[in-house]
This record gives C-alpha cells, sequence and structure tokens, in this order.
C-alpha cells in the first residue's frame, strides 16, 4: 500500500544517498540551471547531447520531406517556415542514461559503442512528446508552440510515428552484438508507454472519487519511469552486462523516473512559466489527475472535498480558480506528499544502482544525473 499523505514540511533527505543529494524542484524539458547548480550533470549532458545529436540530425534527415520539416521544428533545429533555429531541444536526459550506464559498467569503449542506442532513446522520447501535446493539447514546449499548433493534429501524430521508427531502425542497423536486445526491449517500453498514456486518459474520464493513489503511481511508472528504466537497460546491454545488472539499472530508472514524475507533477501546479515553458496551472487548468492532485483528494481532509468541488466543475479561465485549487492541494497534503515520495523514490534508486554499480566512482554519472532530476526548482 502506499503511504497516505501526511503533513511534513518540505523533502525528507533520502536514506543511504549521498550528501550532495539535492532538494526537489526544476524545469520542465529546459537546459540546466547552470554550472553551480549540478555542474557535473550539467557536464554529462552537454556531452551526450554532441555525442547523439550528429546521429539524430542524421536520422531526421532521412525522414521524407513532410516528415523531416515538422521534426525539425519539433527539435528546435528550424522555424516553423523552414529557415534555421538555434533552439532547445531538450535536456537530453535519456541519452545521458544510456551513455553513463554503458560507462559505469563497460568504461569509455562500451560508451563510443551505445550512442546508437541512445540515440534511439532519444527519438521514442520525442515520438511520445508530439503524441503528448497533442492528446493532452498543449500549446507550448520549450517556449514555443507545439507542432501540433503549427502543423496540425495529424501531421504532428505522423511525425511522432515517424520518429519511432526512426529508433527501431537505428538499433536494427546497428552491428553491435546487443542491437537485437535492445530493439526488443525498447518496443516492449514502447508498449508499456502506450499502456500508461491510456490508463492516464482514462483517469481523466473518472470521477475525481474513482482514483486510487496506486494506480496513479503505478501509471506514472509506465508513463515515465519505463523510459528512464529502458535507458538504462540499454546502456548495460551494450556494455555487456549481466542480466541481474541490466535488471538493477532499469529498476534504478524506473524508480528515478517515477520521483522525476512526482516532481514534474509538483511544477505542473506550482512551476514558474519563465522557467517551465508551459503556461502556470495548465495541468489543474486541464483537471489532471496527477500525482499531488490524487493524494489530496483521497487524504480524507476538508481540503480534498473542496479539491474534488472544484475539479467537478469546468475550468472558466478565472485565475482565482487555480489559486484555490493549487492551495487545496497544498492543504490536503498533496504537494508535502508528492515531495516526500520522490525523495523516497529516489533512495530506492540509489540502493538499485549500489546493486549493479557497487563502486562510487563507476557510479559517479548516473549519481550525477539522478541527482539531477531531483534538484529542478520551481
Amino acid at each position: 500500500m502506499t503511504e497516505a499523505p501526511h503533513g511534513t514540511a518540505g523533502a525528507r533527505r533520502p536514506t543511504g544517498t549521498l550528501e550532495r543529494q539535492g532538494g526537489i524542484g526544476g524545469q520542465r524539458d529546459e537546459e540546466p540551471d547552470s554550472l553551480s547548480d549540478g555542474h557535473e550533470a550539467a557536464a554529462l549532458l552537454r556531452e551526450s547531447r554532441a555525442s547523439v545529436e550528429p546521429g539524430l540530425r542524421s536520422a531526421v534527415a532521412s525522414l521524407p520531406a513532410s516528415m523531416r520539416r515538422i521534426a525539425l521544428y519539433h527539435f528546435g533545429w528550424q522555424h516553423a517556415d523552414g529557415t534555421p533555429a538555434a533552439g532547445n531541444a531538450g535536456k537530453a536526459i535519456r541519452p545521458a542514461l544510456v551513455l553513463a550506464s554503458a560507462a559505469a559498467l563497460g568504461g569509455p569503449a562500451a560508451r563510443a559503442a551505445a550512442v546508437p542506442a541512445a540515440a534511439a532513446v532519444e527519438l521514442v522520447h520525442n515520438f511520445t512528446l508530439l503524441h503528448d501535446d497533442v492528446m493532452d493539447r498543449d500549446t507550448t514546449r520549450r517556449h514555443r508552440p507545439t507542432a501540433w499548433t503549427v502543423f496540425g493534429d495529424a501531421d504532428a501524430i505522423l511525425a511522432g510515428d515517424a520518429l519511432q521508427a526512426l529508433a527501431l531502425r537505428l538499433l536494427a542497423a546497428d552491428p553491435h552484438p546487443a542491437s537485437a536486445a535492445a530493439a526488443a526491449r525498447l518496443a516492449d517500453c514502447v508498449m508499456e508507454l502506450c499502456e500508461g498514456q491510456h490508463a492516464d486518459t482514462a483517469m481523466e474520464r473518472r470521477a475525481p472519487d474513482e482514483v486510487t493513489l496506486d494506480e496513479t503511481l503505478a501509471m506514472a511508472e509506465a508513463k515515465t519511469g519505463a523510459l528512464l528504466g529502458c535507458a538504462c537497460a540499454l546502456g548495460a546491454l551494450y556494455a555487456g552486462a549481466a542480466d541481474q545488472d541490466v535488471e538493477a539499472l532499469d529498476a534504478f530508472g524506473r524508480e528515478a523516473g517515477l520521483a522525476f514524475q512526482l516532481i514534474d507533477d509538483v511544477i505542473g501546479i506550482w512551476g514558474d512559466p519563465r522557467r517551465t515553458g508551459k503556461p502556470a496551472g495548465a495541468d489543474l487548468a486541464a483537471r489532471k489527475k496527477s500525482l499531488p492532485v490524487v493524494a489530496a483528494l483521497t487524504s480524507g481532509t476538508p481540503a480534498a472535498a473542496e479539491l474534488a468541488a472544484l475539479y467537478a466543475a469546468p475550468y472558466d479561465e478565472d485565475r482565482e480558480d487555480l489559486e484555490r485549487s493549487a492551495l487545496a492541494v497544498e492543504r490536503a497534503g498533496g504537494r508535502d506528499w508528492a515531495q516526500t515520495q520522490a525523495a523516497d523514490r529516489m533512495a530506492r534508486a540509489m540502493q538499485e544502482l549500489a546493486r549493479a554499480v557497487p563502486d562510487p566512482g563507476a557510479a559517479g554519472g548516473l549519481l550525477a544525473l539522478a541527482e539531477f532530476v531531483t534538484r529542478r526548482s520551481t
């Protein structure tokens, strides 16, 4: 059973983690804040982008012209009119996890060999972003209009489909002995992602009192944890790791991914739009049953009843509606529960990482990336 929301202030420090483990908070799909805020992770992310971007650009360039134009826009490499752009293509956390996992278990040679797998994971991630934006009707990503608002629903969906096909083609064309197992694992992950997205959309159609915290956590693991776990597992496969180490790194990524989602859901309610690139309170306006919201709704508090009443009524673009909803979530313990749960999930992630990579020196890159996802500020 999951823990009930409670009234402790802020996040607890996870037990068994390094002292440098940071607090909760940060940006949705944006650059690291600065080198002083997670400088090791920032360096790893830059190195990952530098390693993976040539393969990504080459893969996207191979798309038919109609799909290529949308993908180039989505990645921030072109404006909508086709002129070059120097936009933000995202943090590249997932490819960085592939490369860091390969390096932790197989050294520099394994990291170099895993670049196609890292590119494949990033293509799948962006396939999900294109589809999610259409389904969620999100109009902004990375401080730009989303692809569907520029090119239409159908073309954005098709571009996402094309990116998924590119990902599997990259692995199919890779002569590395682990590529077949990696392709199968990535395909399984895509099916799990789809299952999680289906559960998410189905929950949105249900009344607030019909959604449980356990099923919301399971949905979040499928939607977010699965791909981070898959990224770590692919790196382990390219390092030639034993099965138990592959599974331990998958579990590490899943737990870190769930912590990431918990933090992202907090940001979806209380994040600064100047940093997140999304409108303030967008998740509340959409009546999304995010993890802090469900924790609040199931808390049995007077604030839970108030929140349920607000969620039962349609959003009318009244700023007071968003403020009342956010306050109700906080008073019902949803924010504190999400922050504490994120810290606990990171503690579990560290335990799984120690199983596969007991040497802290070898695990340093993965530790830095795990810390980064818990240091995002609202």
